[in-house]
């Protein structure tokens, strides 16, 4: 149902964005380089475009993730590392990955879901990341017990809340600290997010009063009409209306900033793709055909990639309603 209707949405956001297909959303320097090295995740949340959990097994090879690496080093434009899965530190590469891309330089974020960092095997994950230096953006779709888990699952929310504090306790989040510790909200259902400025504050003051946490900023991320998401939608019938509320949203002032002009996506497997997002959906990269994959192994020189073509399909509304949407939150 959903892959018809978005052939549909497509051709809108074509009409209404690039004018009828006479524009093109081109790619700018590419600025960031968001590494997705594997599905497997020890949560299943009910909005993950990923579709990971604990079952899934796909994972960048070693070889892969030393290859990234040797990117980086011959393209110093690129100068942010955004590290995803799954949960990305479940990868037995991570800290290989990590490690060596701060030695280049590179500013490095770990998209954290918190409750890993209380499995097994992980217990000095948390310190890793404070001694690298590492970014962590950590997903917390709410300030409350029952929206939490309603989302993510039974027993999450402490978890969570002892994750934050465990890194408030390394110095992520505090004022005095360089080390940054950002928090992700995404609406419960089939709504836009609210205002970032004023659910920051209830944010805040929520988690200062009831439970000592500090962070420094808060993305607010709606959720993609997408995989796991999608069929929820589906199921709940739900989805016309969801992708009704994103095209009457549309707000053209975001089209310059949106995250796929200056990033590209890297899936487990090593081929590129314009963002996460047509990276689940299977999008080819740059308008290419199948055929024509582009991969990690193609070439080292990524210049090559600034004013190529970016694919887009209904989903694109996604990120284009309201004040807009992206990995690093709202973009207008």
């Amino acid at each position: 149902m959903s892959e018809f209707l978005f052939g549909v949405y497509g051709e809108k956001f074509s009409s209404r964005a690039l004018g009828g297909g006479t524009q093109k959303l081109t790619r700018k320097e590419v600025k960031t380089l968001q590494l997705n090295i594997g599905r497997r995740c020890n949560l299943a949340c009910h909005h993950c475009h990923v579709e990971s959990g604990p079952k899934k097994t796909e994972a960048m090879s070693s070889s892969d993730i030393n290859r990234v690496l040797e990117i980086l080093l011959r393209n110093p434009k690129i100068d942010t590392l955004d590290i995803t899965g799954g949960a990305p530190e479940m990868h037995p590469d991570f800290r290989v990955l990590v490690s060596g891309a701060k030695r280049l330089g590179v500013r490095v974020i770990d998209r954290c879901n918190l409750t890993i960092l209380y499995e097994r095997g992980q217990e000095d994950t948390a310190e890793f990341l404070a001694q690298e230096g590492v970014e962590v953006i950590a997903s917390l779709p709410c300030y409350s017990l029952n929206n939490v888990e309603k989302q993510r699952g039974k027993g999450v929310f402490g978890k969570s809340i002892d994750a934050l504090r465990l890194l408030n306790d390394l110095g992520y989040g505090k004022k005095s600290s360089s080390l940054v510790l950002n928090l992700v909200h995404n609406p419960i259902g089939a709504e836009l997010p609210p205002a970032t400025e004023e659910l920051e504050r209830t944010y805040r003051e929520q988690l200062e009063t009831l439970f000592e946490v500090q962070f420094n900023k808060l993305l607010t991320i709606t959720n993609m009409p997408i995989k796991r998401f999608a069929h929820e939608l589906e199921r709940e019938g739900r989805f016309e209306g969801y992708m009704s509320l994103l095209v009457n949203h549309f707000n053209p002032s975001t089209l310059k900033s949106l995250m796929c002009r200056d990033l590209i996506s890297v899936g487990f497997d090593g081929r590129l793709w314009d963002c996460d997002f047509n990276q689940m959906l299977e999008l080819p990269f740059a308008g290419e055909t199948k055929s024509l994959e582009e991969t990690i192994w193609n070439d080292s020189d990524w210049s090559r990639f600034e004013g190529q073509p970016i694919g887009t399909d209904g989903h694109c509304f996604g990120c284009t309603a309201g004040a807009g949407s992206s990995c690093g939150g709202a973009l207008t």
